[in-house]
């Protein structure tokens, strides 16, 4: 089950808004399908991310998948525990493999996004 708390994407990002931040990582659902994670590259701390358009990459045993910015904004921290065990992707897609924290820069942008409910009917509209 996808946390309710948080917002999510069609490429399988969620979203944790907390104040004008959002903390963003890869879904559970992504991480199943990715398979063992064996490498994860992130951006640097006050480098910007744009809306749609990808801010770094995870690779897995399977494939090399980009992770895409679910809003536009300056990064303002980065999990670097991932670069040393990117395998916490698998453990822990919700919590511990967080990857960035972005600064809002137009909250706008928030309605883009889907809540858990919405993000389960996309799953299962692909499966089928």
């Amino acid at each position: 089950m996808n946390p309710t708390n948080l917002k999510y994407t069609k490429e399988h990002e969620w979203v944790k808004i907390e104040g004008n931040k959002a903390v963003i990582g890869i879904t559970d659902h992504a991480q199943h399908a990715l398979g063992d994670v064996v490498f994860v590259e992130l951006p640097q701390a006050g480098d910007s991310v744009e809306a749609g358009k990808p801010f770094g990459v995870v690779e897995s045993v399977k494939a090399v998948s980009d992770i895409y910015a679910p809003l536009s904004g300056a990064v303002t921290a980065v999990n670097e525990a991932l670069l040393d065990s990117p395998e916490t992707v698998n453990k822990d897609a919700f919590g511990e493999a967080w990857m960035v924290e972005v600064e809002i820069a137009d909250p706008a942008q928030l309605e883009d996004l889907m809540d858990a409910a919405q993000y389960e009917a996309f799953l299962q509209e692909g499966e089928q």
